[in-house]
């Protein structure tokens, strides 16, 4: 198994916002972790990355480079997409003088036409379609050659057709990387195109567990309420 995550809790100011999951996500497999906004999936992400510390539980992970495409991309405007790409490579200890300046021209290269976007090294992010800037942090993702890929809302803000290419391009990496991959969404598309597996949080609970073809057909009154996208059922808005 690529990530093992097991009895997971996360607390923030003595209130429990990740309360006791468990999952696995194997190589090759895109495991979409779903809910209302506050459910706590951004938070799983976090941890898993290291980027906050957990309270309990155990996350293993079988490949100790994680690769995190943020929400909104996060690129570095004062760099082209190039240097945007390349950072890792050069920055990071452990890459650090490991590939020549040519070698790094060749691996961007190869990461940007994986992702449809070839020749565009020079450009800048604010020249870049939010599509385009969305598909550039998936080419800086992979330029490590990771086998855990984490998604963060990664159709957040884009048109339907954008939604679309960004959906295959996640398939497509699974399928080039054989990446164990999180998607976490709340977008019925990205989950049906993209998804092996679905798991679905409600107040840092997983309430559901299935395929997106299960999901579609339970009788599970968290997964039906989703689905619908109704304010009736067992989940309430933070606002309530």
């Amino acid at each position: 198994m690529s990530i093992t995550v097991k009895n997971l809790v996360k607390k923030f100011d003595g209130k429990v916002i990740i309360d006791n999951i468990s999952f696995t996500v194997r190589d090759g497999e895109v495991l979409a972790i779903v809910g209302f906004s506050g459910s706590g999936k951004s938070t799983v992400l976090k941890l898993i990355c290291n980027l906050i510390t957990l309270d309990g539980g155990k996350i293993e992970t079988s490949d100790g480079d994680v690769a995190m495409v943020f929400q909104y991309s996060a690129l570095f405007d004062s760099l082209n997409v190039f240097n945007n790409i390349a950072f890792a490579l050069k920055e990071r200890k452990e890459f650090r003088k490991k590939f020549s300046e040519k070698q790094m021209q060749e691996i961007v290269q190869q990461k940007l036409k994986l992702v449809g976007l070839e020749g565009i090294e020079r450009k800048y992010p604010s020249e870049l379609s939010g599509g385009m800037q969305k598909r550039v942090s998936f080419a800086r993702a992979i330029v490590t050659e990771p086998k855990t890929i984490l998604y963060d809302e990664p159709t957040s803000g884009l048109d339907p057709i954008s939604s679309t290419l960004i959906e295959d391009y996640i398939v497509r990496l699974k399928e080039e990387t054989h990446a164990a991959s999180i998607v976490v969404t709340h977008q019925m598309s990205t989950i049906q195109r993209t998804a092996d597996r679905v798991i679905m949080l409600y107040q840092g609970r997983s309430v559901f567990e299935g395929t997106p073809k299960e999901m579609l057909s339970s009788d599970n009154e968290y997964a039906k309420q989703f689905i619908a996208a109704s304010l009736e059922g067992p989940m309430k808005m933070l606002a309530e």
